[in-house]
């Protein structure tokens, strides 16, 4: 397809794809901070608890980085 191979598609989809719909969550759980009048200390449980996962997914490409793989 347009000349890439499945694993270029894969990579892009696993990078920018993934790292959007991660946005998006965020602009989700602002929203739902922001409806609920949760105040500060409840803006931060909602991200720390619900956010808590891309952590990992981010972690994974500055491990990679430090450790030259790729």
């Amino acid at each position: 397809m347009w000349g890439l191979t499945e694993a270029q598609i894969s990579e892009f989809g696993m990078t920018f794809g993934i790292g959007a719909g991660i946005l998006y969550m965020l602009f989700i759980i602002g929203q739902l901070a922001w409806e609920s009048k949760a105040g500060k200390f409840g803006t931060f449980v909602l991200f720390l608890g619900l956010a808590f996962g891309f952590v990992g997914f981010m972690a994974k490409y500055v491990i990679q980085y430090f450790m030259g793989i790729k």
